[in-house]
């Protein structure tokens, strides 16, 4: 038998397992985490500090002087990008020894702060080089580790990226989606084994991609996919309506692989093994924002994602209870947290960030080597009646309330409602199923009973209804949460509906807009 009339099986898997021993050195290193943790961190810490030492920001904060992490931790503050903004200006309007010795060509736009409609993070040669692309080197690496009867190199990889094609910010600097950004700065032998081509995944208008994307690869031998779950579900099933088929193993039935990342696979999970229905099919997780690549899922029997400790990042920690506070929360070192934990995380990188703190929340499972899940958000959380409600509760809860009801769900946000004329409330789902359950109320049920499993302080605020009521779920008509995005301009890439706010903006516009007629 020949695939494309030149190339037998067996020359097929000869080609990807001789390109995987091309990998072994990297994934010694990496198997090396868990001894050396405090090393790597170290090393990548002094390496940051000699190398912006002349800059600006390191002669302010003299960066010279500093020979131990302590001292660089009491004498830089906690940073956020709204106090590194006019720093980051002056590196968009092409000044050079501000926060990175290199003049900075490259932004990746991604969404704003309270003061801010985007924040633009700057993305240094060093950091595309070392971290984000090295990223991507590992996670093939370690998936070609687990999975050596592979076939990865002899099939086309299709890349969904983001919404925002790259675009000049003035003269001297241009922004994108990290994902526009970076495969527009991709090395071209990479390109060779991608689909589609740079002109279609870098449009800018996000409906005409999709369908450009259809057309370019619905017949094409595609073996991986690489996005958002979210997005590419919208990808297959547009695939799906082009080829006429049902599943998607009858359209690309060498497929093996989904790269996934940005948001949590879990509520999506039904919905991708109903349509690739192949216990050939794998799933692994990375964790790549804007100002950073952090973690990869190395084994696939455990979700957690392996904290990545030489990428040009160096990493503090602080308890989720204390992240809103401005002056002097309780800082944790790597070695010094705990599993089980919910904490923000704080960066310093060779993209110019310093004490940086993304927002986001992780708790780790497991030390020596660390490993972590996502938990949410620091602005993306319930907390109006002391039930500290995470997005990690959040997405496992509706895991599990699908599982018994056998629900899907495409989407969803959450609130709460307040009741105070009786100083009470409850909080309020609005949830887009793909296949509704026989009934809403016990879906509401299951779902509250699993946040209470999963969450003591919802339990002890449900108790008797004292101050939180059960759960209220709305069922959304098909498509508004793609026409919220659609409104506030945000469709593709890594944008999402929050699953959860503290505050009800955002689910009061989702509610009147799923009350409008089509």
């Amino acid at each position: 038998m020949y695939i494309c009339g030149c190339l037998s099986l067996n020359a097929m898997d000869i080609i990807t397992k001789s390109v995987s021993y091309f990998y072994r050195r990297r994934q010694r290193v990496v198997e090396s985490y868990g001894k050396y943790t405090v090393d790597f961190q170290r090393e990548q810490l002094f390496r940051l500090l000699r190398s912006a030492e002349k800059t600006e920001w390191g002669q302010q904060y003299d960066y010279r002087s500093i020979r131990d992490c302590a001292t660089f931790v009491q004498r830089v503050p906690l940073q956020s990008y709204d106090t590194l903004k006019s720093w980051i200006e002056r590196m968009i309007n092409g000044e050079r020894n501000i926060l990175w010795p290199s003049t900075t060509k490259w932004f990746a736009k991604s969404s704003g702060t309270t003061n801010d409609k985007s924040k633009f993070i700057p993305v240094t040669s060093e950091i595309l080089d070392t971290c984000h692309y090295l990223g991507g080197f590992d996670t093939i690496g370690l998936y070609l580790r687990n999975h050596p009867d592979s076939r990865f190199f002899t099939k086309k990889s299709l890349i969904l990226g983001g919404s925002h094609s790259p675009s000049p910010l003035n003269r001297h600097a241009h922004c994108g989606d990290l994902s526009a950004v970076l495969l527009q700065q991709i090395p071209a032998y990479v390109n060779l084994a991608r689909i589609p081509a740079k002109r279609i995944i870098l449009m800018d208008e996000w409906e005409a991609k999709i369908s450009a994307i259809v057309e370019h690869t619905w017949n094409r031998n595609v073996g991986s996919l690489s996005g958002i779950p979210s997005w590419i579900l919208v990808l297959i099933k547009a695939v799906l309506k082009k080829a006429g088929r049902e599943t998607l193993t009858e359209v690309w039935p060498n497929l093996e692989v989904f790269f996934h990342g940005g948001i949590s696979f879990e509520p999506y999970r039904m919905s991708y093994e109903m349509l690739i229905p192949s216990d050939k099919m794998r799933y692994m997780e990375t964790y790549n924002a804007s100002e950073g690549f952090f973690g990869i899922q190395d084994d696939p029997a455990d979700p957690a994602l392996l904290l990545m400790l030489d990428y040009g990042i160096f990493y503090e920690f602080i308890p989720v209870n204390e992240s809103g506070q401005t002056d002097s929360p309780t800082v944790v070192p790597l070695e010094d947290v705990k599993t089980g934990e919910n904490y923000a995380v704080v960066i310093s990188t060779s993209g110019g960030l310093w004490r940086y703190m993304i927002g986001d929340t992780i708790r780790f499972t497991s030390l020596f080597p660390h490993k972590f899940v996502i938990s949410g958000r620091t602005t993306h959380f319930i907390n109006a009646f002391g039930e500290e409600l995470v997005v990690d509760n959040a997405e496992k809860a509706i895991r599990i309330a699908c599982r018994e009801t056998g629900a899907e769900v495409n989407a969803y946000t959450a609130a709460a409602l307040f009741q105070l004329d009786r100083a009470k409330g409850r909080h309020q789902w609005l949830i887009e199923f793909d296949r509704a359950p026989a009934s809403i109320r016990e879906f509401e049920r299951i779902l509250d009973r699993a946040l209470q499993t999963l969450n003591s302080d919802y339990e002890a605020k449900r108790y008797r209804d004292m101050s939180l009521q059960a759960p209220e779920v709305t069922t959304a008509r098909e498509g508004v949460f793609f026409e919220w995005l659609k409104m506030k301009g945000k469709l593709g890439g890594q944008h999402k509906v929050p699953r959860l706010s503290n505050n009800r903006e955002i689910i009061d516009e989702l509610l009147a807009l799923n009350e409008k007629k089509q």
